[in-house]
């Protein structure tokens, strides 16, 4: 099947970009990468009247440290963040999924910040996000405005971003010496749909008690979920086995998936649980972490 036919504009900068956005409003759409909605205008699930082309601007291709956070660009592709060593080094979350987002076809075209905009129930990379604590910069005709990921995250397909704006941005915080995480996924084939996947990141103190946590799920309801029962368990805790296993359940108690072909609700929610305790146990075995307890399998 064809698209529908649409006006295309190639913008030559963001502030182009915007301009064309913010004259042709709900009829436009942005283009990036294109992994996702290529396809979706294909089958015509996606119909935009005027498609506005980001994918060469070189303005927006970044990936820098700056402030205690990680600034990632809104044209900047997935591959990048694989194959850079220092953030296979130290960010040991984002790692983990630009090595499994789809396969490396996708992985050289799709754009971060563009599947975080995209929003599929099913994405690896708004997981991921929510257990970082990112944070999206969006631009408009009246300027630049700062939403947080959760508040960002709204339902399937749909974010904060209105008519007339551009996500410019995405930044995370700088893992300390002390912060690890880790990414689980199941799928059916590479490059299929998750599904189920868990995005984990722990913060250890001196002392050994967990002070920060981030645990989400994906594939699970109509957009990924932080786990915030969970997160509330795990701070201020010492890590055991116990300790892991109540946490991840409270991944199982919140999903609400769909049974499709990939698997049952119980299947999916059971796994939901399995991937979250298997994330915890990574990001702790990373930090180096001693945990009391035994008998747990994931």
């Amino acid at each position: 099947m064809f698209p529908v036919s649409f006006e295309y504009v190639r913008a030559h900068s963001a502030e182009e970009a915007l301009a064309a956005l913010v004259q042709h409003g709900g009829d436009a759409r942005v283009l990036a990468g294109g992994q996702s909605l290529i396809p979706a205008m294909r089958y015509r699930l996606a119909r935009p009247v005027v498609l506005v082309d980001i994918g060469d601007l070189s303005e927006l291709n970044t990936l820098t440290e700056e402030g205690g956070h990680l600034h990632i660009g809104a044209t900047l592709r997935d591959a990048a963040l694989e194959f850079t060593p220092w953030i296979n080094q130290r960010y040991s979350l984002l790692s983990d999924v630009s090595r499994v987002v789809a396969d490396p076809v996708v992985r050289h075209m799709g754009t971060v910040v563009g599947s975080v905009c995209h929003n599929d129930p099913s994405g690896d990379w708004t997981a991921a996000a929510l257990a970082a604590r990112a944070i999206l910069t969006v631009r408009g005709a009246g300027g630049d405005r700062e939403v947080q990921i959760d508040d960002f995250l709204i339902d399937a397909f749909t974010t904060a971003v209105q008519d007339g704006e551009l996500a410019v941005s995405m930044r995370l915080p700088t893992p300390g010496a002390r912060t690890q995480g880790s990414y689980q996924k199941i799928e059916r084939k590479v490059g299929d749909y998750a599904t189920c996947a868990a995005a984990v990141q722990l913060t250890l103190d001196e002392g050994g008690l967990i002070s920060a946590a981030g645990v989400a799920i994906t594939a699970a309801a109509t957009t990924a979920v932080r786990v915030k029962k969970a997160e509330a368990m795990l701070v201020g805790q010492r890590p055991s086995l116990h300790l892991l296993q109540e946490a991840a359940l409270e991944a199982s108690i919140l999903s609400t998936p769909v049974a499709d072909a990939r698997g049952s609700v119980a299947y999916k929610k059971d796994m939901a649980r399995v991937l979250v305790l298997r994330g915890l146990k990574q990001s702790l075995e990373r930090l180096n972490a001693g945990v009391t307890g035994t008998g747990v399998q994931a």
